[in-house]
């Protein structure tokens, strides 16, 4: 295949880009290197594999058109975005701009110049908003669904919160309409907590990954609210092998929504956390406490069931695995943080 991957230089696009390398397929990467961490991931990924790479904006509708016209691409995984609630309500026309104008522009070129496509399409769980008539019950780590034991299903009623959940929510809805009115391939991912290699997580979002950078630097860490908070987590190395899946089975899935985490078999909150990365490194982790910050769900498990169903798909990586790949990366690689991070 020939794969286009928007957002390609950040943490889950990177990973992508080198698995779909290594396993024969022509890659195209697509970013505006604005995020941290995106030069670093660039620079690594030209030492590990051969790609095209095309320096331009989603938001740059003639250039996006132009490449997606003369590209040839069998499949195009979208991933860039602006992704941190508390910056999209810094800036709601930037977020809107990003990550809804910037996914019309794909799906239009999509329309017009390469309807046979595949396009997989990064979404989030915060289109399900703050989940707030969701029963929840508390314990003394974290907080946990009372009658959900499979999690938040596919079902479940969209209620946009924050610019960024409005912002996604509506590139959501429009790849299942281009689906559904043009008969374009696209299937929507609504994300969980998605962390490892080449993570450059920071305190706005990336949070496994920020607490284990701050703690190897040693910055202290903010926890937002009392901690207990719950996310189902998934390794990368599930999610690209999901993508995978996907694309093998399009005709089966074409037009569909998987929500993709961890699972119920895999959540963490920010407190258990906490106590696991203190206890690899054999240290407390800093850590104050602020406000909630709007828009912050409780508890958000995935249910992924339908994703096991229709593509044969679980998460293979533990979350004690995971944690331990991910500490001893960035232990590895602490000079790299400590260029990123040095100020604030």
């Amino acid at each position: 295949m020939h794969v286009l991957i928007t957002g390609g230089c950040g943490f889950i696009g990177s990973n992508t880009a080198l698995r779909l390398a290594n396993l024969g397929h022509s890659v195209t990467i697509l970013d505006n290197l604005s995020r941290v961490g995106s030069e670093s991931n660039l620079e690594w990924l030209k030492r590990q594999c051969s790609f095209n790479f095309l320096q331009v904006d989603v938001r740059d509708r003639a250039q996006i058109e132009e490449i997606i016209h003369y590209g040839g691409f069998d499949a195009v995984i979208h991933l860039a975005g602006q992704v941190a609630v508390t910056s999209s309500i810094r800036d709601p026309r930037s977020d809107f701009e990003i990550n809804a104008q910037g996914m019309l522009n794909i799906l239009e070129a999509i329309r017009q110049f390469s309807p046979h496509t595949i396009l997989l399409n990064a979404s989030t769980n915060k289109v399900y908003g703050e989940l707030r008539n969701v029963s929840i019950v508390e314990s003394s780590t974290r907080y946990q669904l009372a009658d959900m034991p499979s999690g938040i299903s596919e079902q479940y009623p969209l209620d946009f919160y924050s610019p960024y959940g409005c912002s996604k929510g509506t590139a959501d809805q429009y790849v299942l309409d281009y689906a559904r009115i043009y008969g374009l391939r696209t299937v929507n991912f609504r994300q969980s907590c998605i962390y490892g290699y080449r993570q450059f997580g920071v305190e706005d979002q990336g949070w496994v990954a920020w607490f284990i950078i701050a703690h190897l630097l040693g910055k202290t860490v903010t926890i937002y609210g009392n901690g207990k908070q719950v996310r189902d987590v998934l390794f990368i190395d599930d999610l690209i092998e999901c993508y995978l899946k996907a694309i093998e089975r399009i005709e089966h899935v074409r037009g569909m929504t998987f929500n993709i985490g961890g699972g119920p078999q895999n959540t963490l909150s920010l407190l258990e956390l906490l106590d696991m990365v203190s206890n690899i490194s054999g240290r407390r982790v800093d850590y104050t406490f602020s406000d909630w910050r709007p828009g912050d769900q409780r508890v958000y498990i995935s249910d992924i069931r339908a994703a096991a169903a229709y593509l044969d798909w679980q998460p293979q990586v533990d979350v004690a695995e995971g944690i331990r790949r991910l500490y001893g990366w960035v232990s590895d690689n602490l000079d790299l943080f400590t260029a990123y991070y040095q100020e604030g």
